[in-house]
């Protein structure tokens, strides 16, 4: 396990400023560079700040020196937001650049994202008709916002991801998320999906089956044991450790959004921020993949 941030910000800065290539502005350029904004956000949600006001007066007090230019609150949620394409890009990045992306089993679930509790709130929310109510097994409860769709690696690596509604089916989501980027299943022979008794339909299954994936899930009462179902108690261990990454060390249900692109990129954000430790402890060999950094090594 590393717990030097110090190195995974640098090697993320030049990952990102590398492949990118920096963004090319008519006039004159921003103080921050789009590469120290993911940066920067990567660091916000690893050191745990939930608050953007608290984040930017610790940048300033104690990450001057890297960073001399940050901009005030409402620039830097600005900025944030329109990065979004940088940040969904940036999680691609890291994630080809592992041998992670060529694993042949894919890992899927789907957790609540809460936008709002109070009636008030979800009738002024400007989210309305995105989001909506659903219910949360892991709290017994019904919520308001959106359901986190997560294909990843057993190494918690995200492949893919997707906000939607917590009314639509989730066979639906994941057969659009499959839809949109078909090639991500069919180069994969041999690809395995293991899911919950959520996922279960022969509709689902044909699917799959016509990109060359088979489905893993548990069986009902009513059915036989399914091929392989015995290993799924410790590989949904896994799953359930990697949502446990983005709600207690990331603070997903934390995420302050209160717009269609604030919500988006602040999930962003936390994937991109789990997916950046992954790629990191990869590269230099640590023994935990997902080992998250402490605050520790800024302090």
């Amino acid at each position: 396990m590393t717990n030097n941030l110090d190195a995974l910000l640098t090697a993320l800065y030049v990952k990102i400023d590398d492949e990118t290539g920096g963004t090319r502005w008519l006039g004159r350029p921003p103080g921050l560079t789009d590469s120290e904004l993911v940066t920067l956000a990567v660091a916000q949600a690893l050191l745990g700040f939930t608050s953007e006001s608290r984040w930017l007066r610790f940048v300033d007090s104690r990450l001057g020196s890297m960073f001399p230019y940050v901009p005030k609150q409402p620039g830097w949620n600005k900025r944030l937001r329109a990065a979004l394409p940088l940040v969904k890009r940036v999680i691609r990045l890291l994630a080809v650049d592992t041998d992670f992306w060529f694993d042949p089993h894919w890992i899927v679930d789907s957790t609540p994202v809460e936008c709002g509790r109070s009636r008030p709130t979800v009738k002024r929310s400007d989210m309305a008709g995105w989001a909506g109510y659903g219910y949360c097994a892991s709290h017994s409860r019904f919520f308001w916002g959106l359901r986190l769709f997560l294909v990843c690696t057993p190494a918690g690596m995200p492949i893919l991801w997707a906000l939607a509604s917590p009314k639509l089916d989730e066979r639906e989501v994941m057969t659009a998320m499959l839809d949109r980027e078909p090639r991500l299943a069919t180069d994969r022979p041999g690809l395995l999906v293991i899911s919950d008794k959520g996922f279960a339909s022969k509709e689902f299954e044909a699917a799959l089956a016509l990109r060359g994936a088979g489905l893993l899930r548990p069986s009902f009462k009513r059915e036989k044991e399914r091929k392989g179902e015995s290993l799924l108690k410790s590989v949904r261990q896994l799953i359930e450790s990697v949502n446990d990454t983005l709600k207690g060390q990331l603070d997903l249900e934390q995420h302050g959004g209160r717009t269609f692109e604030g919500v988006a990129v602040r999930v962003a954000q936390r994937i991109l921020a789990m997916a950046a430790a992954i790629w990191h402890n990869h590269k230099t060999r640590q023994p935990v993949t997902r080992s998250l950094i402490t605050s520790e090594s800024l302090a």
